[in-house]
């Protein structure tokens, strides 16, 4: 198992535990944010996942699983004295999902921006297909330029598809420089997003308080799931960010931080207005 390298944990007496999972190619740093907006009253874990940040690669078997990626984090709840709070992002929503079907009893509620569980688009008939042929061919594509070590390629598809055509060329060389470093932990995260085996049926029986939110602009794949586990999970509530893509927790981390800081019931100073949907 992976022992993955959490962020420093704020000091002090707090009213619960909240662990945070980022997105492909990212860090525990990309909710430093959220630790603002919630401040001291609760204790946040934001861990680097596998091959990110300062936790290594996966050197592990293959096909690499989701099972793969949760079982440190299944630890990490594990060590905690009480019931979790567990908020994700596109891949770390994907996680902190199996985790959640791992320990039920442990996740007090989960808080998820565009999660990308994509094994389950299957279930949501023509469209759901189309989406799911749509992420594969990103995921193909990427698997295709790492095996051939073309790395920029394959960093240039992952970042473009979730952004927008010329978004990767547009980065800091030094950002383009991590990404070409962690592009092939990107090809194992589809791999294991897709190869999920747990049934859409699996996440109806979890029965925890749960916020979904999804970008305005969203692409199908993820807009669709979004939707999807609102209406099997039984949501507490579908939060629609104006303006948004899939990349919302960056690009309006003031409304995203807010709408999780209500739904963990956290004072959190400058509310902004969201679209609600049922």
């Amino acid at each position: 198992m992976t022992t993955l390298r959490p962020t420093t944990r704020a000091p002090g007496a707090h009213k619960s535990t909240v662990i945070a999972l980022h997105c492909s190619g990212s860090s525990g740093r990309a909710w430093d944010r959220l630790r603002q907006t919630l401040g001291d009253e609760v204790a946040l874990i934001a861990p680097d996942l596998i091959g990110c940040g300062s936790t290594p690669h996966w050197l592990g078997p293959r096909p690499f699983r989701l099972t793969h990626e949760a079982a440190a984090i299944v630890a990490l709840i594990d060590r905690q004295d009480g019931p979790v709070h567990l908020v994700g992002h596109s891949y770390g929503g994907g996680v902190a999902l199996r985790a959640a079907l791992e320990r039920p009893r442990r996740v007090a509620s989960l808080a998820l921006y565009e999660p990308t569980p994509f094994h389950v688009l299957g279930s949501i008939g023509a469209d759901g297909r189309a989406a799911r042929q749509e992420i594969q061919e990103v995921a193909d594509d990427i698997a295709f330029h790492v095996a051939a070590g073309l790395p920029r390629r394959a960093a240039r598809r992952f970042i473009d598809y979730w952004n927008h055509a010329g978004a990767f060329d547009a980065l800091k060389p030094e950002v383009q420089a991590d990404l070409l470093r962690y592009v092939p932990k990107a090809s194992l995260d589809f791999e294991a997003l897709l190869g999920e085996r747990a049934p859409l049926a699996a996440y109806r029986r979890l029965r925890i308080p749960l916020l979904v939110l999804r970008g305005e602009h969203a692409p199908p794949p993820t807009a669709l799931i979004a939707h999807k586990l609102a209406a099997v999970m039984k949501a507490t509530a579908l939060v629609t960010v104006a303006g948004a893509g899939h990349m919302g927790p960056f690009s309006h981390a003031a409304i995203v931080n807010s709408a999780i800081a209500e739904h963990l019931g956290v004072n959190a100073s400058g509310a902004h207005e969201v679209s609600r949907a049922a």
